[in-house]
């Protein structure tokens, strides 16, 4: 396999352990703590290397994943006082632990190969070039350790895909049933954290929030279903990576920015046009709305004045503008609507309620 494929195979990989994730993050709506996660996550990388002295250690991996849960209790501990809200508690924490690592990064392990920026922006260029050999077969390293992250992440969704579906969106309801949503919170967070851990080393961790937020975000604008939502995450953030790997090709730039800037690109697209959601889909839904209560308000009023001795009068069109207070070409407008939809009639300029308009004109004045 070429190093262009094994590049692009590990951002399509760590897209899709992201993602999964990323999903309960979004529906919980506690999506920034993946931002402080995958920052304090550094602290946790010092501590492990000033405890074993060796860079490669899988106690690195510990100290991550277990500074990535203490994080999560941190944050949720200052919320838990009242004295502030969670967003607040998330800026004083994450901060507190990454400058923690920072200062003992550049005290104690100046020499090390750890470096603040490679952490926050990645080279995912590099990865084809640490290798490991596992029955037989040749792949970077990075590939073997967040290809083990993506199946753990759908081991555990598979597993406990009832338990997590029910805590997020009723947690009362899964402690009602016998579940532990404390429990089911924190595997979830443990899962984050084991996510940011085995990606940022490749991707960075900026990418890493942009591929476990991003991609959820967008699919949750697309649907309703659980199921599908993760599916369209995955989706999505794949594409975006891949997308953006050419994208850096192109145009000569970093391959992490670049795919950070295709999951919001992709964001974007579908923040615009997604068929229920979408900005555009809300603007025509409002607009249609509009001529509907135009018309709705239209028929009420010929209904109540229907059989009266000024119903003649108040049929004109030109009454509608003075009575109802619209300006002539907003009233031309829903007439005509009206006439097309079969509300009214027009005789002149004189306006009579058919059947249909008139049962619509019943159904309004009932409501």
């Amino acid at each position: 396999m070429s190093p262009q494929l094994e590049v692009q195979l590990l951002a399509a990989i760590v897209a899709a352990a992201c993602a999964l994730p990323g999903v309960f993050l979004v529906l919980r709506r506690t999506a920034m703590i993946s931002d402080a996660i995958s920052h304090t996550i550094l602290f946790g990388i010092v501590i492990g290397f000033l405890l074993v002295n060796d860079i490669e250690s899988p106690w690195l991996l510990v100290g991550a994943t277990l500074t990535g849960v203490l994080t999560v209790w941190l944050v949720e501990l200052v919320t838990r006082t009242g004295l502030v809200k969670e967003d607040t508690a998330i800026g004083l924490i994450f901060p507190l632990l990454f400058s923690l690592a920072v200062i003992a990064i550049s005290r104690f392990a100046a020499n090390a190969h750890l470096d603040v920026d490679a952490v926050l922006l990645g080279e995912i260029a590099f990865a084809p070039f640490d290798r490991l050999t596992i029955l037989g077969i040749d792949l970077p390293r990075g590939i073997w350790i967040t290809g083990t992250i993506l199946l753990a992440n759908l081991l555990m969704i598979g597993l406990f895909y009832k338990e997590l579906k029910l805590s997020t969106f009723d947690a009362g309801l899964a402690a009602a049933l016998g579940f532990s949503p404390v429990l089911l919170h924190y595997g979830l967070m443990t899962m984050v954290s084991l996510t940011a851990v085995g990606s940022f080393d490749a991707v960075g961790s900026i990418l890493v929030i942009a591929l476990m937020i991003g991609p959820p975000a967008a699919a949750y604008l697309l649907t309703d279903r659980l199921s599908l939502m993760l599916g369209l995450s995955v989706l999505i953030g794949v594409i975006s990576a891949i997308a953006g790997y050419w994208l850096a090709r192109w145009i000569d730039t970093t391959i992490a920015g670049a795919m950070a800037t295709m999951v919001g690109i992709s964001f974007g697209l579908v923040f615009l046009l997604a068929p229920q959601r979408g900005m555009l889909a809300v603007v025509r839904r409002q607009g249609r709305q509009r001529w509907e209560f135009a018309q709705q308000m239209l028929t009420a009023h010929l209904l109540h004045h229907e059989g009266q001795p000024e119903a003649l009068e108040e049929s004109q069109i030109e009454h509608l503008i003075s009575h109802l207070r619209w300006n002539g070409d907003f009233a031309g407008q829903v007439v005509r609507r009206a006439e097309q939809a079969g509300l009214v009639r027009c005789e002149g300029h004189i306006l009579q309620l058919t059947e249909q308009g008139r049962a619509l004109a019943s159904e309004a004045m009932t409501r």
